[in-house]
């Protein structure tokens, strides 16, 4: 591909890129004021969900491939980018009271689950062996998660 079509595509998509994020910022507001749920939990799920498809279809192109390093490398990146970067560059513009139950319940939750897949890759079948029965019980704790995050702030 020429370089100016390059260009022009790499703009075309940034601007595409800005007007996805309001329109989904928006919806998710939207949806929180729908549900009588707070913007937090709206953020942790859908939001969280919307932004996590993207890397969701590369891991598994990846897995699919055989390339397990470039899969576990695009979620740990992820997260640690999001963690970090995502976070530091949002505080950097606009500083911000952090809300007592991220620090007390979702922080928490948070390091456990981190911790729980450590156990995962380290742990049962020998170190990196990760199998269907550890996945689906981690996808499981997520969706009670998610669970508790709605029923517990309806109304």
């Amino acid at each position: 591909m020429p370089v100016r079509r390059a260009v022009l595509w790499l703009a075309v998509s940034l601007v595409l890129l800005i007007v996805s994020s309001r329109v989904l910022v928006w919806g998710a507001v939207d949806i929180a004021r729908f549900l009588q749920v707070s913007d937090l939990v709206i953020g942790l799920t859908i939001v969280a969900i919307g932004t996590s498809l993207p890397e969701l279809a590369s891991t598994v192109a990846a897995i699919r491939r055989g390339e397990n390093d470039m899969a576990v490398g695009n979620v740990l990146g992820s997260n640690l980018f999001n963690t970090l970067f995502v976070v530091g560059i949002a505080v950097a513009i606009q500083p911000t009271v952090v809300p007592p139950e991220i620090l007390y319940r979702d922080m928490v939750v948070m390091g456990a689950l981190t911790l729980a897949l450590f156990v995962v890759c380290f742990g049962f079948r020998g170190p990196g062996r990760v199998q269907r029965f550890e996945g689906a019980a981690l996808l499981s704790v997520f969706g009670g998660y998610s669970a508790y995050l709605v029923t517990s702030t309806i109304g």
